[in-house]
């Protein structure tokens, strides 16, 4: 008798120690970051707007996917938009977010490459402004399940 009242001492306590741990497991674990921008094309812009993303946006992606910084970047036109719904999303996958730093970095870099300085590259945004109105965006987190 002293032999079960120990050993059922024994499972209380393996059982106590060994619950805290399974409750706090998870089924998921993080994964990467997509950033989504909202855009609605102006009548009469869809070929500009077109062009810009060929050269300008697609030139922007390539370096940064050839220095790691993205993982992959798509344009996805909305088969059926209604009234005041983006007519194109604009798709960009990253790993990780950078520091504060390391965007500055990134920043130095990038404007290096364009050949541009923060000023023009603003004056070059407005300039689509014709073409396109920005709709909103939105950066997810991929929910890996393990």
């Amino acid at each position: 008798m002293k032999i079960n009242a120990l050993m059922a001492i024994a499972l209380a306590t393996a059982s106590i120690v060994v619950t805290p741990a399974l409750a706090q497991r998870t089924t998921t674990e993080p994964g990467n970051y997509t950033s989504v921008s909202m855009i609605k094309i102006l009548p009469g812009q869809y070929e500009n707007y077109m062009d810009f993303l060929a050269a300008q946006w697609k030139k922007q992606n390539e370096f940064a996917k050839s220095k790691g910084y993205l993982t992959s970047y798509h344009v996805l036109s909305a088969v059926d938009p209604r009234a005041n719904e983006p007519d194109l999303f604009l798709v960009i996958e990253f790993k990780d977010w950078p520091t504060n730093a390391e965007s500055k970095r990134r920043q130095d870099e990038f404007v290096a490459m364009m050949k541009m300085d923060e000023h023009q590259m603003d004056t070059a945004s407005g300039a689509r402004g014709p073409m396109r109105t920005q709709m909103g965006s939105m950066t997810l987190q991929e929910v890996l399940l393990k």
